[in-house]
């Protein structure tokens, strides 16, 4: 995998040990992760040039699903193959896949019990300020151009309002970015000054690319892996059974989450709050739990999974049922962003160059920041305002936690800390 670049040759042990180290220091969120690989394993290390870090990083922003783990496959696949790739995005799963599912068990067994209760009411308002913060960094990044404007404000408009489903506003907003392109390429591209048309990228370096029979193997491969574990399930439990639909539902959101973990969180609230899977209040504890661990922010969704199972076990116990609904969510979920790896990084040149498919992710990019803005609205509506009236501290801690990111840059693992001990707190003096 290292044709035509000049760096180390690295085995498949001091891989493993960087990406088991990795694992459980990783926090930060995606951009964390990023920035933290790249001074890593670019500057500090040179397993990896610049020019490749970034074409890797490029080509992860047009996947749908979590960019820094499949960055992380990326690299581990271009040091030491298909054995790398695996080693690296497990090392980086599984610390958060075990934290978890004890944090996910702890607000399903524990969390009626005051003290427990009172330090996830703190959590829950905080996150109200993580989805604001996020929107707010999210616009910086995506809202380059005001026609980008137009692709945000349609698609808060169209969830809000109309219901439309998220793949469907993914699919729109795809649409209109490659439209747009046609008649404003330099909203989609670097050009040079008082000029529309695209400076062109620089070549990098390029190896022999596979047949296209190449794609067709490894997504079969990923086919029969997926099959080996889903059909079992849906054979021993019915189709109906909650792992069942599990399974199936989370096979299907890891090709239309673009756009990270407050995407997913788009597409899963109404599924999720529908079937009464978990309630709004406990969505916002695992988006606020998933912040202070290790991993991909996008572990919410075994939180989810464990939850859903949790609540509807069938004829297993609790915590079996929710222990096999977080695992079959966390494989379902992440099988896809192996596959996507191993399939298009041979191509990848081809791949990031295509200015149609930047465009695209472009449109969808400005388009998810109307999503995540509908998501603050419904997160913050159901935290201030319950059934029982206004929430008062709920919204005190919130603006407190807004003001700790924005002015003071708490880190996120401090932050939620600070919210939760004064939600305990709070539940103690009341």
């Amino acid at each position: 995998m290292n044709a035509g670049s000049a760096v180390p040759r690295v085995t498949l042990k001091e891989a493993f040990r960087y990406w088991f180290q990795l694992g459980f220091i990783n926090f930060g969120g995606p951009a964390g992760q990023i920035a933290m690989m790249h001074r890593n394993l670019v500057d500090e290390r040179g397993w990896i040039s610049e020019q490749a870090f970034l074409r890797a990083l490029n080509f992860c922003m047009l996947l749908p699903g979590p960019e820094a783990h499949q960055l992380a496959v990326y690299i581990g696949w271009r040091l030491n193959g298909r054995p790398g790739g695996a080693v690296a995005g497990l090392c980086f799963l599984l610390p958060s896949v075990a934290l978890m599912l004890f944090l996910s068990w702890l607000a399903a067994a524990k969390g009626h019990v005051p003290a427990v209760a009172g330090v996830f009411h703190g959590i829950a308002a905080a996150v109200v300020a993580i989805v604001v913060e996020a929107l707010y960094r999210l616009s910086k990044k995506s809202l380059r151009h005001p026609a980008l404007y137009a692709f945000a404000g349609g698609s808060f408009v169209l969830g809000q309002f109309f219901g439309v489903s998220f793949p469907m506003i993914v699919l729109l907003a795809g649409l209109g970015g490659m439209a747009l392109a046609r008649v404003r390429p330099d909203i989609f591209c670097r050009t040079r000054p008082g000029a529309r048309e695209c400076i062109p990228d620089e070549p990098g370096d390029t190896a022999p690319l596979p047949p296209l029979t190449h794609v067709a193997k490894t997504v079969g491969l990923f086919a029969a892996i997926w099959a080996a574990v889903v059909l079992p399930v849906l054979a021993w439990r019915g189709a109906s059974d909650t792992l069942s639909q599990i399974a199936l539902f989370f096979s299907k959101a890891p090709f239309v989450t673009f756009g990270g973990a407050y995407a997913v969180l788009a597409y899963i609230v109404d599924h999720a709050v529908r079937l009464d899977w978990l309630t709004q209040s406990e969505m916002l504890l695992g988006l606020g739990l998933a912040e202070t661990t290790p991993g991909p922010l996008i572990m919410v969704t075994q939180f989810v999974g464990f939850l859903a199972a949790w609540n509807q076990p069938g004829n297993l116990t609790p915590l079996a049922a929710g222990i096999a609904g977080g695992l079959l969510t966390t494989f379902t979920m992440f099988l896809p962003s192996f596959m996507f790896v191993f399939a298009g990084a041979p191509y990848i040149e081809a791949i990031t160059a295509d200015r149609r498919l930047g465009a695209a992710l472009t449109g969808i990019s400005g388009a998810v920041v109307g999503v995540v803005f509908k998501i603050g609205v419904y997160f913050a509506w159901h935290t201030f305002f319950p059934a029982g009236g206004a929430d008062v501290f709920a919204m005190a801690v919130a603006v407190a936690a807004l003001a700790a990111l924005v002015r003071w840059k708490v880190s996120m693992h401090v932050l939620v800390g600070l919210s939760g001990a004064a939600g305990l707190l709070w539940q103690l003096i009341r």
